[in-house]
């Protein structure tokens, strides 16, 4: 996957002082979630145990030159996302997931609440063969806990082009800025961990 960063200046992330973009710690997995507006969304994900680092941009469209204004047309196919660094050591993707599905309502299509439009839609975005399992497992039982469809976009990581300055990190400059995400009353307990059968003697 690749990071294109044509348009975020201050690469250091405001809340943690992290580089947003390269020098992930070795070990670490990426991921990215979409929950509608990237604002609330990244605040929530940076807040996590085990996260490294988060920021905000756009991917899953079909265009090479999607800025802030382009993506609101709808027209570029881009959806807002959250790309996150994590160490799998301290949280795993499972919790990542169980907060992405309880924090937002992943049956609504292309909106979320009354932001509406294709760059709002849920979406998920993965580097590995057990994200995506991880996630496909997730959508079945969420599926089951909401009682309607799931229309969270699944997919192997796009390129992530990351967005302007002035949304990185925003609620920790704006804290009384536009949020729309939260609990949504649905849970999920976690999956079993799946052992591994040992060799016969």
């Amino acid at each position: 996957m690749t990071i294109v960063n044509n348009l975020c200046r201050n690469t250091t992330h405001y809340v943690n002082g992290r580089e947003m973009f390269k020098d992930f710690p070795e070990g670490s997995e990426q991921i990215q979630l979409g929950m509608g507006c990237f604002w609330g969304a990244e605040r929530i994900l940076w807040k996590l145990d085990g996260v490294w680092v988060t920021s905000v941009g756009y991917s899953g469209g079909h265009t090479t030159d999607v800025d802030y204004p382009k993506s609101c047309t709808g027209r570029t196919g881009h959806a807002e996302m959250v790309h996150v660094v994590y160490d799998p050591k301290v949280i795993s993707v499972e919790e990542i997931l169980k907060v992405f599905f309880e924090n937002h309502d992943p049956t609504q299509g292309d909106r979320q609440g009354n932001d509406m439009g294709p760059q709002y839609r849920s979406a998920i975005f993965t580097y590995t063969d057990a994200q995506m399992a991880a996630t496909k497992d997730a959508v079945a039982r969420y599926e089951a806990a909401y009682g309607k469809t799931i229309t969270t976009e699944i997919g192997e990581a796009p390129t992530y082009y990351a967005g302007e300055d002035q949304h990185q990190q925003y609620l920790a400059k704006n804290p009384q800025g536009y949020c729309m995400h939260g609990p949504t009353g649905i849970v999920c307990q976690l999956p079993e961990p799946k052992l591994e059968r040992a060799n016969p003697a």
